[in-house]
């Protein structure tokens, strides 16, 4: 099951009293966000080109869907919280919330993301209403990037061992690179900085992971390396940033360490989120992480370890890469990233070594001559 802990949970909705969840056709009249042009057209865009409005609960109805529930002797895999939860949210609304218009089979619609509706739809496009005032009446303020990553993270990264070992994909949260790949129903201003948004993601990603195992859960191998490898990565990219609590052991230590670093990484990303983001700052950010070869030369750490650092450092690589102009267009620079993708694919196969001396020459390549 996907989760969020409780404390964050509860953070997620501005209004003392709950509104109803009044369903996404209430949104998409030709007037709101059901017109055209860029300003009116966001209920099109999810309807039409978003994989939320039908994809997640279309996947409860196929094949492998039906073989995890049944692996772990789930019944109707569309009507289990277990799986609902994520690909069917709305079915878990108490009927006091639901709306006339409110449709449970929605997917993940408008509310689930921007919250229910009742107490800002009417006032929401007010000339005279501030952000204050919205998020004051239950609307989810999503330029905060703290805010957006505490409503995405838990179902794009918590998925419990059970249904991993039943065959539910491994998930990795990366908040900047999954809001590129979405189809853009807002506008540009307001999806932020992409470094910012990816630092921000990755420390909340470690505050659920850590959530997880402080709460009971008893991590695999592969999800403790999984788990030590973002904290490697953050500590490489924060090194500011005290831990105060190495990423080594077992799984047994792991659990004794989370709920520190769970506190830990929530602070960090309540920080970075309220950062004056510059192009310096991920420059900056760039050069720590292209600095961090002699980390894969290291022979106390494992290959395997390894392999679930690189695979962090890649897409971190790709998305600072991403998010500076005037990196776009730098050849060696991208050869240099393909190899390191390409090398970071093969778990079985991963040379620690040989993909150092990539990442040198993707650091060699960068054009600024300061070290972090």
């Amino acid at each position: 099951m996907a989760v969020i802990s409780a404390a964050i949970y509860t953070g997620l909705c501005s209004a003392e009293t709950p509104g109803k969840i009044l369903g996404a056709s209430s949104c998409a009249s030709s007037s709101c966000h059901g017109g055209g042009g860029a300003l009116h057209n966001q209920f099109l865009v999810w309807s039409l080109r978003d994989f939320h409005s039908s994809r997640p609960s279309a996947m409860l109805a196929t094949a492998r869907a039906s073989q995890i529930g049944g692996a772990l002797n789930i019944g109707d895999v569309t009507a289990d919280p277990r799986c609902t939860i994520c690909h069917a949210p709305l079915l878990l609304a108490p009927q006091s919330l639901r709306g006339s218009l409110f449709q449970p089979g929605e997917g993940v619609s408008c509310e689930s993301c921007h919250g229910p509706a009742e107490h800002w739809i009417r006032s929401h496009t007010r000339p005279d209403f501030t952000e204050a005032d919205r998020v004051a009446a239950g609307m989810r303020d999503l330029e905060n990037l703290y805010i957006r990553a505490n409503v995405c993270v838990a179902c794009h990264q918590n998925v419990s061992s059970d249904l991993i070992n039943a065959g539910h994909p491994v998930l990795m949260f990366e908040m900047d690179g999954q809001c590129a790949a979405e189809p853009r129903h807002w506008t540009s201003e307001k999806n932020g900085n992409g470094a910012q948004a990816w630092l921000v993601g990755q420390a909340a990603a470690l505050r659920e992971m850590s959530w997880q195992w402080s709460n009971g859960g008893t991590p695999s191998d592969h999800e403790s390396n999984r788990w030590t490898a973002l904290v490697w990565l953050l500590k490489t990219a924060q090194p500011e940033t005290d831990f105060k609590i190495l990423a080594d052991g077992n799984g047994a230590d792991l659990g004794k360490k989370a709920r520190s670093l769970q506190d830990q990484a929530d602070e960090l990303a309540r920080h970075v989120a309220a950062q004056q983001w510059t192009p310096d700052a991920t420059r900056r950010l760039l050069q720590r992480l292209a600095a961090s070869s002699p980390d894969f030369r290291n022979s106390n750490t494992s290959t395997l370890q390894q392999a679930d650092r690189a695979g962090r450092l890649v897409l971190a690589l790709d998305r600072l890469v991403g998010s500076l102009p005037e990196l776009k267009t730098r050849q060696p620079l991208q050869s240099a990233l393909d190899q390191m993708f390409a090398e970071a694919q093969s778990i079985p196969d991963f040379n620690p070594v040989q993909f150092s001396t990539t990442l040198d020459q993707f650091r060699a390549a960068l054009p600024w001559q300061n070290s972090p």
